[in-house]
């Protein structure tokens, strides 16, 4: 049994009870992100024993979608996991590794990844806002905020700045179709591809259902 396997269970356990920030930030999400996390983690042959824990722990803290101090969810889960890893009584040579991987995840705090191991949690999150499941995340998050799904003077964006403070569909033009962009490694950059292909196919359907086309 590897050291991961060891641990996986309490990792399971402990983020299970963890996970209660909102729809989209479920105990579904951090088990997908994870299962990405260890894939990415194979092809780029990175260190299971940081991108693992890192992946399960991402979202152990987080501030509410609009509090001020959204940006420092990160820094305030890195402590939280570290102190419960060393509870555990996880190898301790992994933890500036993992708080690392933890900080630089996060979109909103915008610190660049300096390890391998911390590219791969934050392509695994991020890739977790593309796609299929990335819509519907989107639609979970701003209906709980209470935004309108589009703007009817200019659903898509065509001639206006997007502002999704305002509107659902605004989000996809101001951060989910350039995620792709900001992949780290070549596994995901590779994935996020075809998901922002299926999210730019879902506009374009939506785009015909609203105007009638």
């Amino acid at each position: 049994m590897t050291l991961v396997e060891q641990f996986e269970a309490k990792l399971l356990e402990y983020i299970q009870g963890e996970m209660v920030q909102d729809l989209a930030h479920d105990i579904s999400h951090v088990l997908r992100v994870v299962n990405t996390a260890k894939l990415l983690c194979q092809k780029e042959h990175a260190i299971e024993e940081v991108v693992v824990p890192a992946a399960y722990l991402h979202d152990c803290f987080s501030f509410e979608k609009n509090h001020p101090n959204r940006s420092q969810s990160s820094k305030f889960a890195a402590d939280k996991a570290v102190h419960f890893l060393a509870d555990i009584g996880y190898p301790s040579k992994y933890f500036e590794a993992i708080h690392h991987a933890i900080v630089t995840h996060s979109y909103s705090a915008n610190i660049t990844p300096e390890t391998l191991e911390a590219e791969i949690v934050q392509d695994a999150d991020r890739l977790d806002a593309l796609g299929a499941i990335g819509i519907a995340r989107c639609l979970q998050v701003s209906s709980k905020l209470g935004r309108p799904l589009y703007s009817n003077d200019d659903a898509f964006c065509t001639s206006r700045v997007p502002d999704d403070s305002s509107y659902t569909i605004d989000h996809f033009y101001t951060k989910l179709l350039s995620l792709a962009s900001t992949m780290k490694t070549d596994s995901a950059r590779a994935e996020a591809e075809i998901r922002t292909s299926f999210m730019q196919e879902y506009l374009k359907q939506m785009e015909a259902e609203v105007s009638g086309s």
